[in-house]
């Protein structure tokens, strides 16, 4: 632990974890991250917009996108929010894409649309680093 004073004579712990210091987005109706790290999560794609538009400012460096949100949902007012920031010469500041649909063809499309419009995608389908805890799905 480093401490440091801030006058007050108590010791504050000013450490900073690797994983504190990286921003997670994660948009997906029903799955989480499995190794239970840090992220923030939406279940919608209007939740996911507003997801994206608090961090507009700020860099992310892994943005998690799922295709199929429950119901008549889907991703694309996500991917047009992303895309349209690109286009206008404002991207978001993203590290990574990660496409984690099990929709092939949904997968496909956002790929390709996220990367012509420049930002670094990974389709992983089928990853086993998103999945339903506990075995069935939960809702945060």
């Amino acid at each position: 632990m480093r401490a440091t004073s801030t006058g007050d004579g108590i010791a504050h712990d000013d450490t900073v974890t690797a994983s504190e210091t990286r921003r997670i987005l994660l948009i997906d109706d029903l799955r989480s991250f499995i190794d239970g790290r840090h992220a923030e999560v939406a279940r919608t794609s209007a939740d996911g917009v507003a997801l994206l538009e608090r961090h507009r400012q700020q860099r992310v460096d892994e943005l998690w996108l799922d295709h199929d949100l429950g119901e008549d949902d889907t991703i694309w007012p996500v991917v047009e929010v992303l895309e349209q920031a690109a286009f206008e010469g404002h991207p978001f500041d993203v590290g990574v894409i990660y496409v984690h649909s099990a929709n092939p063809a949904g997968a496909a499309r956002m790929a390709q649309a996220l990367g012509h419009s420049g930002y670094r995608i990974r389709v992983v389908s089928g990853s086993t680093e998103v999945g339903y805890l506990g075995g069935a799905p939960i809702t945060e």
